[in-house]
């Protein structure tokens, strides 16, 4: 809604331009005070009125000079037959307590605040006070619903598109990976138990096998029906190798190898073979 021209002027305008001169509401309503004079409504805002009219920062008035005229207003008042509030009266006399102790130096064995320290708390009291009139100035001038500006009637459906939007690294991209793959990864390994030849078996079989046999054969040839997978090949080949070293050592077999790596030849010992018939 655009602003209209009385709510621009009203921006533009000052605070003091807003009322009017004589207006009644600016009147606090005690009897006792009478603040409707030459538009003042209390001590401190004629002292900042008279440090605006000198067009220097607060913090840099002459406190001195300001006093002055405070004094110089007052006996003006008086001088006009204005009925002055019982606070101006006050600040009067404070200010000229403050004035005596900028003139006189102060004593060594003199008590209580210097002068200075004394015009620094009334130059604190100006700017709090210019601050709070300044707030009030921007609260007033401010547009007001149903007079400056209007509210919206008939609402409208607002249809509400999201988009998102990702912004990761490669890092952050692995480090989710490995996350979600910790999630799934089986935490119980149970290792499967593999059957393993004992010695007494292999031997066993071995005498079994080759028994009375005179001619050389290979090892494996005694165990194809045993080597059904690759586990139980190198478990009945380790078992039988020993078996057969402990055959040979007691002379009941002989074994041969041609070469390295060359196939393991077993046959049955003919000395072993023969006491064996004489015993039978």
């Amino acid at each position: 809604m655009a602003e209209t021209l009385e709510s621009k002027a009203a921006k533009a305008a000052p605070m003091d331009r807003l009322w009017a001169e004589n207006d009644d509401s600016r009147v606090t309503g005690d009897p006792s005070l009478v603040v409707d004079v030459a538009g003042f409504e209390g001590p401190l805002d004629l002292l900042l009125h008279l440090a605006r009219t000198q067009k220097v920062d607060l913090a840099r008035i002459s406190i001195l000079a300001l006093v002055e005229q405070y004094l110089t207003f007052v006996e003006t008042a008086r001088a006009l037959r204005l009925e002055l509030a019982a606070d101006y009266l006050v600040m009067a006399a404070w200010l000229a307590f403050l004035k005596s102790k900028l003139l006189i130096p102060k004593q060594p064995g003199d008590e209580g605040e210097s002068g200075e320290e004394l015009a620094a708390v009334l130059q604190f009291r100006l700017k709090r006070l210019e601050a709070m009139r300044d707030a009030s100035a921007r609260l007033v001038n401010r547009n007001r619903l149903g007079r400056d500006v209007f509210a919206r009637g008939m609402p409208e459906m607002v249809i509400v598109e999201r988009r998102n939007a990702y912004s990761a690294s490669l890092y952050d991209l692995l480090t989710a990976y490995a996350q979600q793959r910790q999630k799934q990864a089986i935490n119980n390994v149970t290792i499967a138990r593999r059957g393993v030849w004992s010695l007494k078996d292999a031997r066993d079989i071995l005498t079994r096998l080759v028994g009375a046999l005179h001619d050389w054969a290979t090892l494996e040839s005694f165990l194809i029906e045993y080597m059904t997978s690759p586990e139980e090949r190198r478990t009945a080949i380790a078992s039988s190798f020993a078996a057969t070293l402990e055959l040979v050592r007691e002379g009941k077999m002989d074994v041969r190898q041609d070469e390295v790596f060359a196939p393991i030849y077993l046959r049955g010992r003919v000395q072993a073979i023969k006491a064996v018939e004489v015993a039978s």
